[in-house]
């Protein structure tokens, strides 16, 4: 009996935005629920961030494959009242409502440990100056009191928060 030869499918957008859209969404909701419980180890929050353009991606590729049906679902109530709904909580999350969270403090203070001195940052961990000193040295970043972050990582050609990280982290 001959053999019927298989043809191979068409890739095609309707081939890889389903499964993209929900593979990211997947990852976009584990990793989520870790930032939100603040379970953050190792790249958590880098793949979250990051690997939400495969989401965005995945979601703009399954709309465009789907227009018709969700014209159509746009055209109920509940499809026009999700749409509001979700639109009016994006607008008030940008609105601080005189909050102050930690996300909007989070680059303002990772600037004041780079750019402060060497000392400022032993006593905020708790340690005595020259076993910070020491603690560098072991990694190879020779360094006095009144250095900062900012300046022994571009001497010493390495990432200022990983070396931030030797210090806080204890590494």
């Amino acid at each position: 009996m001959a053999e019927v030869p298989i043809m191979a499918k068409a890739f095609t957008m309707r081939t890889w935005a389903t499964p993209l859209t929900l593979g990211s969404f997947i990852l976009m909701a584990a990793t989520g629920v870790l930032m939100f419980f603040d379970v953050v180890p190792g790249y958590v929050t880098f793949v979250h961030e990051w690997f939400s353009w495969l989401f965005l991606l995945g979601a703009g590729a399954h709309i465009a494959v789907n227009v018709r049906p969700l014209k159509f679902h746009l055209r109920s109530t509940w499809g026009r009242a999700s749409v509001a709904l979700f639109a009016a909580v994006l607008l008030a999350s940008t609105i601080s409502f005189g909050q102050i969270t930690a996300p909007q403090l989070k680059w303002p203070l990772a600037e004041a440990l780079l750019e402060a001195p060497l000392s400022v940052l032993a006593a905020l961990t708790r340690v005595e100056p020259d076993e910070l000193l020491q603690r560098l040295a072991a990694h190879g970043i020779s360094a006095t009191p009144d250095q900062s972050i900012d300046e022994l990582a571009s001497a010493h050609r390495m990432d200022e928060f990983h070396m931030l990280g030797l210090i806080v982290l204890h590494r």
